[in-house]
């Protein structure tokens, strides 16, 4: 195992800097950030010359990502065009993006394997094609429709939540965000979770231990279902990214100042170091939560070794 995660680690390292290597150079060919800073009007040369001198622009572009990786491993992920350090960005926002990405993870968790044990135990029973249409309307509907929906009623009509988180972000105002930022994904497990139980359920192992005469229950919790859950806790893994970094729809609806929120900002304002520095982070946790869950895969398949 300790051998196994060593040589994970090492294979990070080209994946780092092949991931960061490519969003530097896609951030920096979206077009000129100075001109953004000097707004509608065009900066004279001399005044462009002198802010690209001062924010590193003026080097060709090679030099500019060396000294951005040097920089990155002494905890300098550079300034932004407003001034502030994108460190200080990061600790403001990275704290509620994980907050909303916890409440969404837990929805996923809880809901979306119940429904999909429920389902695979009883297929093709009226229970199993109702939550699958359920799950195909959820799927065909884009995130913003349902944030725009959940706002309109839930926060404007009803009057069950605020329409606008407030800065604090707590876990309570975060759960109807949460749930619409896991709405998509809550599908997908559910169906994953359907098709692994309902294939897995005819195996032979499951018919042993019923022949057995062991308890459903425990058929279904010991056997059938950490066996099944290998392909969804790899969707589940792979999802804690992309929902930190896809965020930006959920965090635009319901006014929450999380990564997504300076994402954007970042993309609008062309401010390159604010976007590169986010998402260099959202690379490493990317990577390190697929390590975690191919380490988790011995613990729910025992049979799974690693050398």
């Amino acid at each position: 195992m300790g051998r196994y995660v060593i040589r994970r680690l090492l294979q990070m390292i080209p994946v780092f800097i092949g991931a960061t290597l490519l969003i530097f150079v896609m951030v920096n060919v979206m077009g000129d950030p100075i001109a953004g800073l000097c707004g509608e009007r065009k900066c004279d040369p001399a005044t462009a010359a002198q802010l690209r001198a001062e924010f590193g622009l003026d080097k060709p572009l090679w030099q500019q990502y060396l000294t951005y990786l040097g920089n990155i491993f002494t905890g300098d992920f550079g300034t932004a065009f407003n001034g502030q350090p994108v460190t200080e960005l990061m600790s403001t926002a990275f704290p509620v993006t994980i907050r909303l990405t916890i409440v969404a993870i837990f929805f996923e968790i809880i809901i979306g394997i119940t429904l999909g044990v429920i389902t695979g135990l009883r297929r093709g029973k009226p229970v199993d094609t109702g939550v699958l249409l359920l799950t195909l309307v959820v799927i065909s509907v884009p995130t913003f429709v349902t944030g725009l929906l959940a706002q309109l009623v839930l926060g404007v009509q009803w009057g069950w939540i605020q329409p606008s988180v407030s800065s604090e972000a707590t876990f309570g105002e975060l759960i109807v965000p949460g749930l619409v930022l896991a709405s998509v994904s809550l599908a997908y497990v559910t169906r994953l979770t359907r098709t692994s139980i309902a294939e897995n359920k005819r195996s032979d192992y499951v018919r042993t231990a019923v022949a057995k005469g062991l308890p459903r229950r425990r058929v279904t919790i010991r056997h059938l279902l950490r066996n099944s859950l290998i392909p969804v806790v790899t969707f589940i893994g792979t999802d804690i990214g992309a929902l930190m970094g896809g965020a930006i729809v959920t965090e635009r609806i319901f006014n929450i100042h999380g990564v997504g929120y300076q994402l954007y900002q970042g993309i609008v304002r062309q401010n390159t170091q604010t976007v590169v520095g986010f998402v260099t982070i959202l690379v490493l946790i990317f990577m390190v939560a697929n390590l975690l869950v191919d380490l988790l895969y011995a613990v729910l398949d025992p049979r799974i070794r690693y050398a």
